[in-house]
């Protein structure tokens, strides 16, 4: 599951090489080198252009728009269409015209460059690692001309690059955890696969995974009883990366469900594969980590995932059980497919036992969040400043959130008359609020917190601009830029102090 480029994923500059394709962003109402319609220019379409002899090359117009409604997230949906229909031709290299000195609105073009990378690395991923005779084992190179750039130095426009290349992979290994069969990628294996992969002597990173008797001595009662049915052992893993130790330490807390068969309250749909996606969440944060560490950023940040099975079997957690949890709280297990939540509040416990100022939990935790916002938007809940800060960067890298209320009177549907709170309400109504309301009483009072409800944006059900079917990457992004900013306006408040 280690992201390594590969020759699909390669992008050259200056390459002295013929290419077969020459890929053309097209403006709405601009001049451009061939006859094309308007229409054939909005955003989102691809049309191709066909050489008349064999000396003339073949073009691929990608449709852009209008130059000043231009954004990264355009950019990125435009490379990623690109890269898919050359895939998909069967095409092996080509080069991006773009205009010498050609203005991209308000877009930088440092930014334009980076956004174009991360959509046509995106564009180009397949999870193949289960094909055989359908594997794709053709690739497509991009060749980057130096002298199309002239507001960029060659060392820039390779930094850009650079960094767009980081992100896209920080996305796209989040993409293969999710895609991921649960057989390969259970409990325990997930939770070693996280201690490897982030054990590395170069960065100021450190894992430590508890299981077994770490979790019954920090009472993680969560965890300990939604893995109850699996023969997997339930883990908590803490990824403690310190780019900057003097900063407050920033907590993500990702659901890390390999499999939700929904415990003994048993999922009954005909088709439940994607009960694997079950730890996007988990995914997410991995992704943003990998993105922080490779760049070297400096944040001070702790990854917390919950990882365990939840699956029905003699020893599994029973409806009506109660679990202590060491806040005070005792919780009625109304539905043991409300498991996630469960095992949120064991790590947003310990996040505050670590002395985190902030926490963002991320989860697929609720069909009710798709149902509310349609499959292209996440829902956040939480501190007003965070979720405002939050939401920008969504706009901005494509990952987008809606804020979303924390309804104080629907508390009382999470009243039991056995515990001081039930896991689920008694009404089918406002399921996405209600768990956020009953993630909130494990916060430790004076920690910001925020959650995500990514269960819609786990996955594309069709093939986009820059995915096929399947894990989208989700929150890869979104939380290495929120902590890559967010140490920012610390770092500018600790100058402030000192000075």
């Amino acid at each position: 599951m280690n992201r390594k480029e590969g020759e699909a994923m390669k992008i050259v500059f200056d390459s002295a090489g013929e290419t077969d394709i020459l890929v053309y962003p097209a403006y709405v109402e601009e001049t451009f080198p061939y006859k094309l319609r308007d229409d054939r220019r909005s955003a989102g379409t691809v049309t191709w252009l066909l050489g008349r002899t064999e000396e003339e090359r073949d073009v691929l117009a990608v449709g852009m728009g209008e130059r000043g409604a231009s954004t990264l997230e355009r950019v990125r949906r435009a490379a990623g269409s690109a890269a898919r229909a050359l895939r998909r031709e069967g095409r092996r290299s080509a080069v991006l015209m773009r205009a010498a000195g050609g203005a991209e609105g308000s877009i930088a073009a440092a930014d334009w460059a980076q956004a174009w990378t991360e959509g046509w690395l995106l564009g180009l991923y397949r999870y193949e690692t289960y094909r055989e005779a359908t594997k794709d084992r053709g690739s497509v190179e991009l060749a980057l001309r130096s002298a199309d750039w002239p507001e960029l130095s060659r060392e820039a426009l390779e930094a850009a690059v650079g960094t767009g290349r980081v992100r896209a992979d920080g996305a796209m290994l989040a993409r293969d955890l999710v895609n991921e069969s649960p057989v390969t990628l259970h409990p325990d294996r997930f939770a070693e696969w996280m201690a490897e992969y982030f054990d590395r002597e170069d960065v100021p990173v450190k894992v430590r995974v508890y299981r077994g008797q770490d979790l019954a001595d920090r009472e993680m009662n969560g965890l300990l009883a939604v893995g109850a049915g699996s023969k997997h052992r339930p883990a908590l893993v803490e990824i403690r990366y310190e780019g900057d130790p003097r900063l407050p330490m920033l907590a993500l807390v990702g659901k890390g469900v390999t499999f939700d068969m929904g415990g003994m309250n048993a999922k009954t749909a005909g088709d439940i594969t994607d009960a694997r996606m079950d730890m996007g969440g988990a995914a997410a944060v991995v992704g943003a980590m990998d993105i922080l560490v490779r760049s070297r950023a400096q944040v001070n940040v702790v990854a917390l995932i919950p990882v365990v099975d939840n699956v029905p079997d003699a020893a599994a957690i029973l409806p009506s059980t109660i679990i202590r949890y060491p806040n005070g709280l005792t919780v009625e297990v109304a539905n043991t497919d409300g498991e996630g939540r469960l095992i949120l509040a064991d790590a947003l416990l310990h996040a505050a036992n670590l002395g985190a100022a902030e926490a963002v939990d991320i989860a697929t935790l609720t069909g009710n969040v798709g149902a509310a916002l349609g499959l292209g938007l996440a829902g956040i809940w939480g501190d007003e400043g965070m979720s405002g800060r939050l939401v920008e960067i969504g706009e901005r890298n494509g990952e987008r959130l809606w804020p979303m209320p924390l309804m104080d009177e629907y508390e009382s549907e999470l009243r039991s008359p056995y515990a001081d709170l039930r896991n689920v309400g008694r009404s089918p109504y406002g399921g996405a609020i209600l768990a956020a309301l009953f993630i909130r009483r494990f916060v430790a009072p004076g920690m910001r917190w925020v959650h995500i409800d990514m269960a819609g944006t786990v996955q594309y059900k069709q093939d986009e601009s820059y995915s096929e079917m399947g894990a989208t990457g989700y929150g890869a992004r979104l939380l290495a830029d929120y902590a890559a900013e967010r140490a920012g306006d610390a770092r500018d408040a600790l100058k402030e102090t000192e000075s």
